[in-house]
C-alpha cells in the first residue's frame, strides 16, 4: 500500500491545503471538492499541485507535518515548482 503527502491549491481562496492519505489521489481530490464542512469545504476548485509517495503511513504524516511547519507560502511554492 502507498501513502501520499499532497498539496492542493484553490484559485478562489488563493490558498494551499496540505494533507496525507492512503486513498487514491483522484478520489481524495473529488471528496475535497464536494460539499462538506472543514477548510476545503470553503471552495470547490481545489487542484492537486504536488504529491509525494511513501511506503509507510508514518512517513507521509511526518512529511505533512514538516511542510505545514514551514508556514511559508514562498517555500511551499518553491517545493511545487521543483517538480514541475
Amino acid at each position: 500500500m502507498s501513502y501520499f503527502t499532497y498539496i492542493l491549491y484553490s484559485a478562489t481562496l488563493d490558498k494551499f491545503y496540505i494533507g496525507s492519505t492512503s486513498d487514491l489521489l483522484d478520489e481524495r481530490l473529488r471528496r475535497h471538492n464536494s460539499n462538506h464542512s472543514g477548510f476545503t469545504g470553503k471552495a470547490n476548485d481545489w487542484e492537486l499541485v504536488y504529491k509525494e509517495e511513501f511506503p509507510l503511513k508514518s512517513a507521509a504524516q511526518k512529511r505533512e507535518k514538516e511542510i505545514k511547519a514551514w508556514k511559508s507560502r514562498k517555500r511551499i511554492e518553491l517545493l511545487i515548482r521543483s517538480v514541475e
